[in-house]
């Protein structure tokens, strides 16, 4: 894979994991419900935490280093809805963005896969959520308090302002799939050749809510877009 910025990819994926364990260090060392129930032995919830963590790793691991649908340049023309991205020097098929939290594109081949990943960083977030606001414990002074809590409230604030971000991000993603846009296509519409030529708001690729989620989650293999925007596209004009 080619980043504009050598070894920038390995450093956001070292950052991404020490956050994620460094956050669940402090929330087995505080006095939430993982430490009460791990001085209980009581082992089965810590431990489908750690399987759920190590589940959004994996699968963070899998969407940042797959190959988004990278386009042979040197074998075959550049496809419909592809778009050369900067950051990565390639070209994407069915490019939808570069994400900087990945440094990966998401694309034809891993958009899927980054949609997984985000539900179970979801669940994971909110876990996580739960278990930060139950070590929390009233002291007799702020500052003792603070002196105390000071690196669960700085993993709960982390927990908290992600979990926003995500939420939106699915929302966002969910909407766009629904309509079969792709986020660039969705931000540049009057730039984009094949979808100016195109009435107000429509679009040649949308086959209706149910058939757009349906294809999206639960067909495989390229779509020749071509073929879809020729057999649509002068039904909107």
């Amino acid at each position: 894979m080619e980043h504009g910025v050598p070894g920038t990819g390995c450093l956001v994926r070292t950052g991404h994991s020490l956050l994620t364990w460094g956050v669940t260090l402090v929330l087995f060392l505080h006095d939430t419900d993982l430490y009460n129930q791990e001085n209980k032995w009581i082992h089965l919830k810590p431990l489908l935490f750690i399987l759920t963590v190590l589940c959004s790793v994996g699968l963070y691991f899998a969407v940042s280093l797959m190959d988004p649908g990278y386009v042979l340049s040197d074998s075959e023309k550049r496809p419909m809805r592809a778009r050369h991205c900067k950051s990565c020097n390639r070209c994407v098929r069915r490019y939808d963005h570069h994400c900087p939290w990945i440094e990966n594109c998401v694309g034809e081949k891993n958009h899927r896969v980054f949609m997984l990943y985000l539900v179970v960083q979801l669940v994971v977030l909110l876990w996580a959520f739960r278990l930060a606001w139950s070590g929390f414990h009233s002291e007799a002074t702020w500052s003792e308090w603070l002196r105390i809590n000071i690196f669960l409230l700085l993993a709960f604030i982390l927990i908290s302002i992600v979990t926003v971000v995500v939420c939106l991000l699915i929302v966002c993603q969910l909407y766009l799939i629904s309509c079969n846009y792709t986020t660039w296509e969705f931000m540049s519409f009057y730039r984009i050749s094949y979808l100016k030529q195109c009435v107000l708001d429509s679009n040649p690729f949308d086959r209706g809510i149910v058939p757009n989620l349906w294809n999206f989650f639960c067909t495989h293999g390229p779509v020749t877009w071509e073929r879809v925007y020729l057999r649509n596209a002068y039904n909107t004009v």
